[in-house]
């Protein structure tokens, strides 16, 4: 049976990075069309929503509404493990970013276009 489901649940662990700078996981861009949250089940993200950096500690999770920018990282050393709650669309994005053999900003620029996005740069 072929799925119809417009929504994907991944879950991923991040090593850790901290603060001080950030390690981005994703660079600073903006869904156009779709939504996107992150529920942490251990450790610690810190997801930048707009111009305001909000800290999510395990059990907790945070929505980015389309049209919003935002990023997101590990802020702590030691790993955090998460679901990333996104559409179809958003994983189709992930999955043609992870398999670009050189990701110059021109190319990454034009995968995030292709799949209702844009891509803004790394902070």
């Amino acid at each position: 049976m072929e799925s119809t489901a417009s929504l994907v649940i991944v879950e991923w662990t991040d090593p850790g990075g901290g603060f001080d700078p950030p390690r981005y996981v994703a660079p600073l861009h903006i869904h156009n069309e779709d939504d996107e949250a992150w529920y942490v089940l251990d450790g610690e993200l810190c997801v930048r929503v707009d111009r305001d950096d909000v800290v999510v500690p395990a059990g907790e999770m945070v929505i980015v509404p389309r049209g919003t920018p935002h990023t997101y990282w590990n802020s702590q050393a030691g790993p955090t493990r998460y679901l990333l709650v996104m559409t179809v669309r958003i994983e189709r994005l992930i999955a043609a970013l992870h398999a670009l053999d050189e990701p110059d900003e021109r190319v990454v620029a034009a995968t995030f276009r292709e799949h209702g996005s844009e891509y803004l740069g790394w902070p």
